[in-house]
């Protein structure tokens, strides 16, 4: 049954959110666990070996300027992973979403090549990170990376990632109850968070240009800017400062 894009933002305004129990069922579960997994934005942490990935710009990285490639990557069965929880119906409500300018994908190229990316639905100050992809080592990671820096920089609040597990453990991770995971969601959702801050403001945005249609393009031999640092240098500057 199809679902509608309105009643899935107030899902989410209420902490509630929608998975299949395979990608080919039929129907779509709505839910609301009692413990969720967030990313601290003011400590995010990025690992030694992983911050010399990202400060080496190995991957261009963009946004918003392949979506629904992302999405059906992150739908995709995978080695090790034969199933996954993103059915036809959550497709279709998210690329709504995104056509919307609600839902957002970052994205990590190398030589041209999508080789990973994360989607996600940005309500106010709040992101809600959905689900990641990666067919090359690092490559979804460094696209974390730079959402994190991309939402401190816009004002965001709060990255939700739903389910605690061990990969998203070396980035800060922890674990909240449902009562205090909705208080932080009502905090964050009454800001305005700028999904494009980066891109056009000072800082690591002085490095991000403009992709020929309309996303944002950042690394790699197109992205470094002007500057002497590279974009991946600078996002790694945004993470860490604390103020």
């Amino acid at each position: 049954m199809a679902i509608d894009p309105d009643e899935l933002i107030l899902a989410y305004r209420l902490g509630i959110f929608p998975m299949a129990e395979t990608r080919n069922a039929p129907e779509t579960l709505w839910v609301r666990p009692q413990e969720r997994a967030i990313l601290p934005l003011e400590r995010f942490h990025v690992p030694g070996r992983l911050a010399r990935t990202v400060r080496s710009d190995r991957f261009e990285v963009r946004v918003d300027t392949a979506f629904s490639k992302v999405l059906q990557a992150c739908a995709a069965s995978r080695e090790g992973r034969p199933q996954t929880w993103i059915n036809d119906d959550i497709i279709d409500v998210f690329e709504k979403l995104h056509f919307r300018k609600l839902a957002h994908s970052v994205e990590a190229y190398e030589n041209g090549e999508l080789v990973g990316g994360l989607y996600g639905l940005s309500l106010g100050g709040a992101f809600f990170g959905e689900s990641m992809f990666s067919a090359t080592r690092d490559a979804s990671k460094v696209a974390l990376v730079h959402l994190a820096a991309r939402l401190k920089t816009g004002g965001y609040t709060l990255l939700d990632a739903q389910f605690p597990n061990e990969h998203l453990t070396q980035f800060g991770a922890i674990i909240v109850g449902r009562e205090r995971f909705e208080k932080l969601l009502g905090d964050a959702i009454k800001r305005e968070g700028n999904f494009y801050g980066l891109d056009s403001g000072s800082g690591a945005g002085s490095a991000v240009g403009s992709s020929a249609d309309g996303g944002a393009t950042a690394g790699g031999a197109g992205g470094a800017g002007s500057g002497s640092a590279g974009i991946g240098a600078l996002v790694l500057q945004v993470i860490t400062q604390t103020s």
